[in-house]
């Protein structure tokens, strides 16, 4: 499947997570984005250096920034089941916007067309880095890395493109 670009319509997918209560919670992408404008932003894997010292931490600080742009919400999703993407999220306890999504399966990654094989490194099937401003659920920016890079899917680059 080829990557998602800027026009396409995200796919629907469920993603997982805990709320406040600590309940186990799947929801739809669509319900998250449909009359929006979100940020889905995905990294390869929770506690990770990048993801964890520069991603994940460019949107946080930066969201109050995005917000006044107009953007609803910041959707973090990675392949990791959610009990791993609930203590990461802990990591980052002045975290108020960024929602941690686990996609344990890899599907809606898959469906995004964002996988990435890290196998030989002993990861297994993981997303590609990339970040997407996506309006009513059609991608208007999609910022997709090559190989480990981090050049262009980070807040700053989203900011510049509102």
């Amino acid at each position: 499947m080829a990557p998602i670009s800027v026009g396409d319509v995200i796919p629907d997918g469920t993603l997982s997570y805990f709320d406040g209560e600590n309940n186990l919670q799947n929801v739809s992408v669509h319900s998250l984005a449909a009359g929006k404008k979100v940020i889905l932003f995905g990294v390869p894997g929770a506690f990770t250096p990048t993801c964890s010292l520069k991603h994940v931490p460019g949107f946080i600080e930066k969201s109050e920034e995005l917000k006044s742009k107009g953007v609803d919400d910041i959707l973090l999703i990675s392949v990791n089941d959610p009990f791993v993407m609930r203590e990461w999220a802990k990591t980052y306890p002045d975290n108020k916007q960024v929602k941690f999504l686990a996609d344990g399966t890899a599907a809606y990654t898959h469906a995004l067309g964002l996988q990435l094989d890290l196998s030989e490194k002993g990861l297994g099937t993981r997303s590609r880095r990339f970040a997407l401003l996506v309006d009513d659920l059609k991608v208007k920016v999609a910022n997709v890395e090559s190989g480990g890079e981090f050049t262009i899917s980070s807040a700053d680059e989203v900011l510049k493109a509102l």
